[in-house]
């Protein structure tokens, strides 16, 4: 099922989200359903409040540009070490069409469970260490332009409510 992405504005996106408790057949379900949502999008990483649910739970997929990239699930995730520094440019599916070079780790450390419950360590660089910052940042209610200067994030909310006003957002 492909579920419809919330964009910028709705409460859940600001929110820190739930912790994931129970890992079954539903969860299983749902973690399906993201990675549809997100491919359908062409997005490499969807979190749960994208889809309007206050869940701590992500999915990543960056095989489309990264050679060394993987499916993951990722529930209940924080970053535990950040090395280095790249600037590269970002978007979100939460804010489509608007894009900005903003700042990341080079490296990052994630510690989350997998779809049974089993605590993991993983390292990612380049755009996979991006990917587990952006997801991250959205299960603790933070969006990739909070990132960025006053001046470019106040651009970017300033396009966002003349677009409210017109009806196409």
């Amino acid at each position: 099922m492909i579920y419809p992405i919330v964009k910028y504005g709705k409460e859940v996106l600001a929110k820190v989200a739930a912790p994931v408790t129970v890992f079954d057949g539903e969860l299983e379900k749902l973690v399906t359903d993201m990675f549809e949502t997100m491919y359908a999008a062409h997005g490499v990483g969807l979190a749960a409040p994208q889809i309007g649910l206050s869940k701590h739970l992500c999915v990543i997929d960056t095989t489309v540009s990264d050679t060394n990239g993987a499916k993951l699930v990722l529930a209940n995730p924080v970053i535990v070490t950040m090395e280095g520094r790249q600037v590269q440019e970002e978007g979100c599916l939460s804010l489509p069409d608007f894009r900005a070079e903003t700042p990341r780790p080079l490296r990052a450390t994630v510690r989350a469970q997998d779809l049974q419950g089993r605590e993991f360590t993983m390292t990612g660089e380049g755009l996979l260490a991006r990917a587990f910052c952006h997801e991250t940042d959205h299960l603790n209610g933070t969006l990739f332009i909070q990132h960025l200067s006053a001046l470019k994030r106040e651009s970017i909310k300033r396009k966002i409510r003349n677009l409210e006003k017109a009806g196409e957002w």
